[in-house]
């Protein structure tokens, strides 16, 4: 997956966009982010207005962030890697957990030009997105998708396709909420 000459008041339109969803709901989202460093959580909060939707981020850049802010189980970090779909989906629901947010998302990937290996080259991404159907602490209630994409381009590019790729898909799950 690559988007050419993608630039960041395209991630901050889209930011924007998802916004509005929420808003109109009365709802708020959180971020958890690894690869991006907070680049989602920046364009999120460059919308005027975002307080009343935009709850928190977090940004977990190591793996020990990922369990102290997010609660990620070791095991998982071990048996995955933190770049892998069973970590995502554990940051996402983390950041429901951790916030009264109703949706999260989260990304965790490898934006180069190095760490990458034969299994997961530079490039990989993980993300996922988490709904909560109420306020209740209870999370069996959520409802978690994730997926796994490989982007190319350099450093850059990578950090930008996958905040908008983390934005559009969020306000996809959350619109698709609405109508179920």
């Amino acid at each position: 997956m690559q988007k050419s000459e993608l630039t960041l008041e395209q991630v901050v339109e889209s930011a924007h966009k998802l916004g509005l969803c929420l808003s109109r709901s009365g709802a708020m989202i959180a971020t958890a982010e690894s690869c991006t460093g907070g680049l989602i959580a920046m364009a999120l909060t460059e919308v005027a207005g975002s307080s009343a939707w935009y709850e928190r981020g977090f940004v977990t850049y190591t793996n020990q962030a990922k369990i102290d802010q997010l609660g990620v189980a070791s095991e998982v970090l071990n048996t995955y890697g933190a770049v892998s779909e069973p970590v995502a989906r554990a940051m996402s629901e983390g950041a429901l957990k951790r916030s009264v947010a109703l949706l999260s998302l989260s990304v965790t990937g490898i934006a180069g030009p190095t760490g990458g290996s034969a299994e997961k080259p530079v490039g990989t991404v993980c993300f996922s997105w988490s709904l909560r159907s109420s306020m209740a602490a209870d999370l069996s209630l959520v409802v978690t998708r994730s997926e796994r994409l490989l982007i190319t381009g350099d450093r850059k590019t990578v950090r930008l396709v996958t905040a908008l790729h983390a934005l559009e898909q969020a306000q996809l799950f959350w619109q698709q909420r609405l109508l179920a």
